[in-house]
């Protein structure tokens, strides 16, 4: 079957995007789940220990506390309570610390550091998988047992004001609420005090049991200023009072009812340097952690440092506290300091029953569980346990039951901490089923991919697929019949879930028929390669074309790059390596410039016998398709060296010095935003610049940034783009001036014009104006006039909407981002890729090649905290999740996609040749199946590594991104690809 390498490429793209998501789905495992309580039936508790006599205490104990409130406080780092913020800003909550009836702990959270996980985690006590990052953008109904569905069952009152996720999570749990959406970050004060208008009337009365209140400003302040903005004092001053009146109320209750309360002042996760959360640094990790009740006891000048706990050990204490079972998926233990005021054998009856949940949990998920020391601690913990019981019945007071009762406290606590390692360690159970088809998908492509590029290259950018004749094979059917015997083999016999085999046959068939075919594929293309003597070659069209040293810099680079992404360190600090690889680029641009203007040979023969003068214009292009060769034809011989000699001389001046211009701007680039793990602590000039104290020269800073923008952008648009661009930069600037980033000269104060809603939109309008003209005009060429002009004004003028909708997205801080990446490709455009005529392979490379680097130059890293939320709530002021979710991965992701659609646009407008977009495409998908390949891989055989979750996983979902970005690139090159043809 005949296909063009475009539509080839497309179709592969698209297949590995499958794959991929097939191997997302196996790798993201099922946490360890107990078997029983599947749907919260009532257990009896474990008897209390017992040595030769049965054992007279079979019931749960009384509750310890009457009334539980629990204030959870978004992004509510450590530091904010314990440290000098809280000393500053939180006087209230400090003198509970140091001297209140408190306990205080810095409670360490598990990845993912994000909302919903986290507050499973803290009710269900269980460690939640990484894939809920994803779920966290729209939580399902929890049906894991937990604290607050056991509450209900036990007739306890709850209300709930803050985050509607717990809504989701616990459907008609609560007798009165008030959600309010997480994900509008704009908002950091209307969010709190739809929570804490509440507050007056619920604490007056009597007629509820637990209260529940999740405050977002924190984290929102977090998100769009940072944990350095002054915002955060004021809120944390907020955040102080509201505990105070909490807490008084609580006082004044008590000593009507002499029962002791408790109030729990928690967070869900913490904030990093730059504000978000999401992966693994301390900042994010470590949160506060207060249990404040008259029941804790604490003597004059009784000094408490805060202890670290896990974040999982709050729902075993709650239980505890509230007289309920322990959830039987918590893999926490008890916070002893709660329960060490009362008596020795109330103690020691809550770590049994902590310890008998947590084993039982080991025996359903560890085959191997009498040789976990965890369990051998446990048994014998009970056994004295059982001696102790003894001796308490027939003596109660003696120094050797004192003695004993404290030797037992002891190794109940070291066989709860180990126990809860012990489960720490099971916490996944890979699909190795699905990730292995997945693979093997991927991998397939891969493989049809490389072997396809001698066809795919040459001067027709054409490729006979050995598709048909393979499928009609014996191969194939043997093929297939063994993979259905091995999937009905799998499916029969494995004891865990997996969702490959969830599927229906009809859908598992047609997986199984397309890994047969693309595996003959493969095997024919391998046949007809060796047969015919065709082995690799850059230029298949000319044999005796030698490999030029760009070409040898770009895949030794791309290999390179693919093998550093098996190092943990590697992949925090990427950055590094494509910073490395655009340098040694611009080094090597800059060795073949001076080579062919110093050094060239005049007896080098010419690619074909007209020379362009000067820059090659489109229209003389067409004209003269027949007698001229063009600058981006693929398959070239040589390099015409005459083409230098035909520039003015500061257009050569400017080619000589392009490359030192580049790197300039890439240096400068870097000390915009520190990014990565091991420097991203240090200030930068961008910090430096989104400081309140430097707001004047960040407003200079972003206006000349959109003046720069609209020079570089308009210069080949038609009038009403030109007009609509000036008018939207103008409005990007209103829009940051309204939201007090960025001052107007008449501005006096800093105060907030409005939230900026009316300026966004008013720019979203002629954002989606210009890619509306820029459509029309591209469907008008092809359907209507057939006229190339038109299509490469239609081309640009997409391509300036998404740069103003890039524009609009960005901090002021990140608008150089914007105005350098337009500013190099222009300069590469002009002095580099014309005058060097570089063919559409190198010229597709290297705009991956600085795309991924423009990732890195925002700020971005592969950690997911440095996800910028704020962007997806540019022009909207309620929570819509489509349009949040498009615009923040499009702020994310602006780099790499801006620098693809300059790509589509330069080789549709400066080439003559129906095969370069082809050849682009092909070598589009090539680049990026790489990485995608290679990391599949290492995953899978790293995936018992110390840092899979911190580090791995959050790569793998960006990867995971850019795939489906290069398969939306494809689909685009294909399309343009087919007008061309037709046309």
């Amino acid at each position: 079957m005949r296909l063009g390498s475009g539509t080839f490429a497309a179709c592969c793209v698209v297949i590995e995007v499958l794959g991929v998501a097939l191997f997302l789905r196996g790798f993201f495992p099922a946490p360890v789940r107990s078997s029983s309580r599947t749907e919260h039936q009532a257990e009896p508790p474990a008897p209390e220990p017992s040595a030769g006599a049965s054992s007279n205490w079979t019931k749960l104990p009384p509750p310890l506390f009457r009334k539980v409130v629990i204030m959870l406080i978004d992004g509510l780092r450590d530091d904010f309570v314990f440290g000098s913020k809280g000393v500053k800003y939180m006087p209230y909550t400090t003198y509970l610390v140091e001297k209140g009836a408190s306990h205080s702990f810095v409670a360490e959270a598990k990845l993912p550091t994000v909302t919903m996980p986290r507050i499973k985690a803290l009710m269900t006590g269980s460690l939640p998988g990484f894939i809920d990052v994803v779920r966290n953008l729209n939580s399902p109904a929890l049906l894991e047992d937990n604290v607050i569905t056991q509450a209900k069952a036990a007739g306890k009152r709850m209300i709930f004001y803050g985050d509607e996720t717990w809504v989701k999570l616990f459907p008609k749990h609560f007798v009165e609420y008030d959600g309010t959406t997480s994900f509008f970050v704009s908002d950091y004060t209307e969010v709190d005090d739809n929570v804490t208008r509440h507050l007056d009337k619920v604490l007056q009365r009597g007629d509820w049991d637990v209260l529940i209140l999740h405050y977002l400003g924190l984290d929102h302040i977090g998100h769009v200023s940072g944990p350095s903005s002054p915002l955060i004092g004021h809120k944390l001053r907020e955040m102080d009072s509201i505990l105070m009146k909490i807490h008084t109320s609580l006082l004044s209750e008590e000593r009507e009812t002499l029962v002791p309360n408790l109030l729990v002042l928690c967070g869900d996760h913490g904030m990093s340097e730059t504000g978000g959360h999401g992966a693994s640094s301390v900042e994010e990790l470590n949160t506060a952690l207060m249990l404040i009740s008259s029941a804790f006891e604490r003597k004059p000048g009784d000094i408490r440092r805060p202890k670290h706990v896990q974040q999982t050990d709050l729902a075993a204490t709650l239980a505890i506290g509230l007289g309920l079972p322990i959830p039987a998926n918590s893999v926490g233990s008890l916070l002893f300091p709660t329960v060490e005021g009362r008596p020795v054998r109330e103690q020691l009856r809550f770590l049994h029953l902590n310890a008998v949940q947590l084993s039982k949990l080991l025996q359903e998920n560890a085959p191997s569980y009498k040789k976990e020391p965890g369990f051998e601690q446990f048994k014998m913990s009970e056994r004295l346990h059982g001696n102790w019981i003894r001796l308490y019945l027939e003596e109660n007071n003696s120094e050797v039951l004192f003695n004993l009762g404290a030797k037992v406290r002891r190794q109940y606590l070291d066989a709860l901490r180990t126990l809860s390692l012990s489960l720490s360690r099971q916490v996944a159970q890979y699909d190795i089923y699905s990730m292995l088809v997945g693979t093997v998908m991927v991998l397939e492509v891969l493989a049809l991919l490389l072997l396809s590029i001698p066809q795919a290259l040459n001067n027709k950018a054409e490729l006979e697929v050995p598709l048909w004749s393979p499928v009609f094979s014996l191969l194939f059917y043997l093929t297939f019949l063994v993979l259905s015997a091995l999937h009905v083999i799998v499916c029969t016999s494995a004891e865990s879930s997996c969702y490959f085999c969830g599927l229906s046959w009809l859908t598992a068939g047609g997986v199984m028929v397309l890994i047969s075919a693309l595996l003959c594929a493969v095997m024919s293309a391998l046949a007809e390669m060796f047969a015919g003597g065709k082995f690799l070659s850059k230029n298949p069209a000319h044999p005796k074309a030698q490999w030029s040293e760009l070409d040898v810099l770009i895949l030794l680079g791309t290999m390179g790059h693919m093998l550093s992404l098996g190092a943990s360190s590697f992949i925090e600090e990427e950055h590094q390596t494509w910073y490395f690889l655009v340098n040694t680029l611009c080094l090597a641009l800059c060795h073949e410039i001076y080579r062919n203007c110093f050094l060239r040979d005049d007896c080098e023969p010419q690619p074909c016998s007209h020379v362009e003068e000067g820059f090659v214009s489109t229209a003389a292009a067409l004209r003269d398709r027949s007698t001229c060769c063009n600058v981006l034809e693929p398959h070239r011989v040589s390099k015409n060296p005459t083409a230098l000699d035909t520039l003015r001389g500061y257009e050569k001046w400017m080619v000589l010095a392009s490359p030192w211009v580049i790197l300039t701007c890439c240096r400068l680039l870097r000390s915009l935003n520190q990014t990565g793990v091991q420097w991203a602590h240090r200030p930068d000039l961008g910090h430096w610049l989104a400081s309140s104290d430097h707001k004047a020269e960040l407003s200079v800073l972003a206006a000349l940034s959109l003046i720069v923008i609209f020079a570089l952008v308009q210069r080949r648009c038609s009038l009403t783009s030109k007009v609509a661009m000036a008018l939207g930069l103008l409005g990007v600037y209103c829009y940051r001036a309204a939201i007090g980033n960025v001052l107007f000269p008449w501005q006096r104060d800093s105060k907030d014009i409005s939230k900026g809603v009316i300026e966004a939109r008013f720019v979203h309008v002629f954002v989606l104006g210009i890619l509306f003209t820029g459509t029309k005009d591209l469907l008008k060429s092809q359907v209507i006039a057939a006229d190339f002009t038109i299509k490469t004004v239609g081309l640009w003028e997409i391509y300036s909407g998404l740069v103003l909708l890039a524009a609009l997205l960005f901090r002021p801080h990140n608008l150089p981002v914007l105005v350098f990446s337009l500013l190099i490709q222009t300069i590469m455009t002009k002095f580099i890729w014309k005058p060097l005529r570089h063919d559409a392979a190198e010229i597709t490379i290297m705009h991956y090649w600085f795309g991924q680097a423009f990732f890195y130059f925002q700020g971005n890293s592969n950690n997911i905290a440095t996800v910028d939320i704020s962007a997806g709530f540019v022009g909207l002021d309620t929570y819509m999740e489509v349009p949040a979710v498009f615009l923040t991965a499009f702020a994310t992701f602006a780099g790499p996609v801006l620098w693809a659609s300059h790509l589509v646009s330069f080789l549709s407008s400066e080439t003559s040749s129906g095969s370069a977009l082809s050849h682009a495409c092909f070598c589009y998908a090539l680049i990026c199946s790489f990485p995608v390949s290679a990391y599949i891989v290492l995953v899978t055989s790293l995936r018992y590594h110390l840092f899979i979750w911190s580090v791995f996983s959050p790569k793998l979902l960006y990867e995971g991104m850019h795939i489906l970005i290069t398969a939306a690139v494809c689909v685009f090159f294909t399309a343009m690809d087919q007008t061309n043809t037709q046309s």
